[in-house]
């Protein structure tokens, strides 16, 4: 053991300081070991419909014979534009199972967003929600996608489904008109695979299982590059971590609440693929926003176990007056990652539900999880915990030397669960690879003497909202094609909800300019979580000699 991981000495009982990622060869043999061994357990649940680990199985054989009758073969990439619906975890390991790449996307992305990722991946078929088809149509000229799936809410839900279907079209007008030139609906594909068959193919653990999209400095979204060995590792070192849980309160089927997005990292490995390789049954939440009926669902649930969520859930749940009608006895773990977890909130979840919340900590680039803090923590302590078994956290300077204990530097992070390198980037993996084969997080922080991590700030200019990475650049850009607009700077300001939320700064070109203006542009050209939510107009910008925008001194001033 080397003397320079301190964080050993910290570590829980019954924690192994290494785990072995070579149990399995890829994620498909990790399912395939869970489908077999669980069977009969149920595997998945969204709206009340159940399918058990023989019918996922099933199902996601028969998309990847479907995919593979289409002509996608290993190493092509294959979108995901879809919220937690049954659909997802089908589509998921139906694309693995075949050998290709699974391409997130977050389903509220605009024309824009959702055009860049589709030829940045070089996405050859994309599985999409009907709300959302309106999107893609926009784009479908200008991208190479070959193979459209479409579905819908209640696709697999039977009858009660068809009555969502009805309410979501008709009644709550859910479903902006949309026309595609060809497309499978998702039951169509599932019987087509069923009727070819699926040939699975040999996959290797230096295989591509994800391009996971994430920003950058330079604001242009990019995809980190998950080999199947990367993500595997991360399941087995999350299920290595929550060992002491686990031992204290012995469960015969966990049960996850997902209520945080699966396109998303954090809920696709700690909740989504943890659930799978544990045996565990995933309660599907399709809309987290819709808070009273996420509750009602937590309220009909006889017990659930793990809840991972970021602090505006945490918060927002909370807030809620029937919160109080939750029966949180079986509730072993709370997940806190994404954003940083408050303070207030923390005590007062462990307050109310006798769980505290283990905060973590990790990037896309890391598969994501590079630290958590202890599962049986009695107290919220404001780090973001120790590494995990076979990671190592080197915090360092700016020329790249190793900086000593509580000393503030930039966190860098080795380990298996750490990405290939970005997709089609070499340039940019060189800038955040350090030669000795650590990661730049472009966080600073600092290791304390028991090893525990600490995050003071962002290196890079990157506003954090509800979890979300939202890039300064990307949105001055969107801000400057305005004609009206001669110059522009976004920062990041405190938001006692969200963490964080956009505020730019607009230098006019044109007197007439108004903020309804701004605000009607950004809501065409970006997400929602990334639109400004305060605009201003000033007579200039702060810069620096040789001309650089000072975002420094607006969030000063």
């Amino acid at each position: 053991m080397s003397t320079e991981k301190v964080w050993l000495k910290s570590y829980p009982k019954d924690v192994p300081s290494e785990v072995n990622v070579n149990n399995y060869s890829s994620i498909v043999d990790l399912f395939e070991d869970s489908f077999k061994q669980f069977a009969d357990r149920f595997a998945v649940e969204s709206f009340g419909k159940i399918l058990t680990y023989a019918q996922l199985d099933q199902a996601s054989k028969n998309f990847a014979g479907f995919l593979q009758f289409q002509g996608v073969k290993k190493g092509d990439r294959v979108a995901i534009m879809m919220p937690n619906v049954m659909q997802y975890p089908i589509a998921l390991a139906g694309i693995l199972r075949c050998g290709a790449i699974v391409v997130n996307v977050n389903p509220l992305y605009t024309p824009r967003e959702l055009e860049h990722q589709l030829k940045d991946s070089g996405a050859c078929a994309i599985i999409i929600l009907e709300n959302f088809a309106h999107v893609l149509e926009q784009v479908m000229n200008k991208v190479n996608i070959e193979h459209v799936v479409v579905t819908s809410l209640g696709a697999l839900l039977g009858s009660k489904g068809k009555l969502l279907d009805f309410a979501v079209k008709h009644v709550k007008k859910m479903i902006p008109a949309w026309q595609l030139p060809h497309y499978t609906t998702f039951q169509v594909a599932i019987s087509i695979g069923q009727k070819m068959g699926y040939l699975k193919p040999t996959i290797e653990p230096h295989d591509i299982a994800f391009l996971q999209y994430t920003g950058g400095t330079t604001g242009v979204s990019k995809g980190a590059i998950l080999e199947h060995r990367n993500v595997i590792a991360n399941v087995l070192q999350i299920e290595a971590w929550l060992i002491p849980a686990l031992k204290k309160h012995p469960i015969d089927q966990l049960t996850f609440v997902c209520a945080l997005p699966l396109y998303h990292i954090f809920a696709l490995t700690a909740c989504g693929l943890f659930s799978i390789r544990a045996g565990g049954q995933l309660i599907l939440i399709a809309n987290p926003k819709d808070i009273p009926g996420l509750i009602k669902t937590l309220i009909n649930l006889k017990s659930f176990h793990i809840f991972p969520a970021v602090n505006t859930l945490y918060n927002a749940l909370m807030n809620d007056p029937d919160f109080t009608k939750i029966d949180f006895s079986h509730l072993v773990i709370s997940n806190g990652g994404g954003m940083a977890v408050q303070k207030a909130v923390a005590q007062r979840w462990h307050e109310l539900t006798g769980c505290p919340i283990a905060e973590g900590y990790g990037l896309s680039e890391t598969s994501p999880v590079a630290c958590c803090n202890p599962v049986l923590l009695s107290e919220f302590n404001g780090t973001v915990g120790l590494p995990l078994p076979s990671t190592e956290i080197s915090i360092r300077d700016d020329d790249g030397h190793k900086l000593p204990i509580n000393a503030l530097g930039e966190i860098c992070i080795k380990g298996p669960q750490v990405m290939r390198g970005y997709w089609n980037r070499d340039d940019e993996t060189q800038q955040v690879m350090t030669p000795d084969g650590f990661f730049k997080s472009g966080d600073i922080g600092l290791m304390n003497d028991a090893g525990y991590v600490k995050i003071v700030d962002r290196k890079k200019d990157m506003i954090l909202i509800s979890g979300f990475n939202v890039y300064p650049n990307e949105i001055e850009e969107v801000l400057s094609q305005m004609p009206k607009v001669l110059e522009c700077a976004v920062i990041g300001v405190l938001d006692s909800y969200s963490g964080e939320e956009v505020k730019a700064f607009i230098v006019k070109k044109d007197a007439s300019l108004t903020e309804s203006e701004v605000s009607e542009h950004c809501v065409k050209n970006l997400t929602n979580y990334k639109r400004p939510k305060y605009i201003q107009f000033v007579e200039s910008l702060p810069k620096s000699n040789v001309g650089k925008i000072l975002r420094k001194e607006l969030r000063t001033n």
